[in-house]
């Protein structure tokens, strides 16, 4: 069983999403894909200043099974990367919703937030998604 933390939001392509006190979203992906990825080999993050578009592939994680993109759950300026992944891309397989962070984003539609699904719904689609 995957952990899905409930704070969180999370994308059915398996991102998260994190609201901060500064109110810029941190982004990550789900315990329940680094599961399925198994162990990370490589992990390739956006450039900070950026700009990205809901939806659209924006960081690559690759693993001895497979590469996977990362799409972004919301649009927005790349506040942010998580550096020490380029030296420890397991640091997602060991932490993926504290250590184990991708990028922090300003996001440029708030609204776009609400699009997400909560943990519940999350917790249905990756249910789903195993039938």
């Amino acid at each position: 069983m995957s952990d899905i933390p409930g704070d969180l939001k999370f994308m059915a392509s398996h991102e998260w999403v994190r609201v901060e006190e500064d109110g810029l979203l941190r982004i990550g992906i789900s315990d329940h894909a680094q599961n399925l990825l198994g162990d990370l080999v490589y992990v390739e993050l956006p450039e900070s200043g950026d700009d990205i578009l809901r939806e659209d592939a924006c960081a690559v994680v690759e693993s001895v099974k497979a590469a996977s993109d990362v799409y972004a759950p919301v649009s927005g300026e790349i506040v942010e990367v998580n550096e020490s992944l380029a030296d420890s891309p397991e640091t997602v397989n060991e932490s993926p919703y504290d250590d184990g962070w991708l990028f922090t984003v300003r996001a440029s539609d708030d609204s776009e937030l609400g699009q997400l699904l909560d943990a519940e719904a999350y917790q249905k689609s990756i249910a789903d998604e195993d039938d």
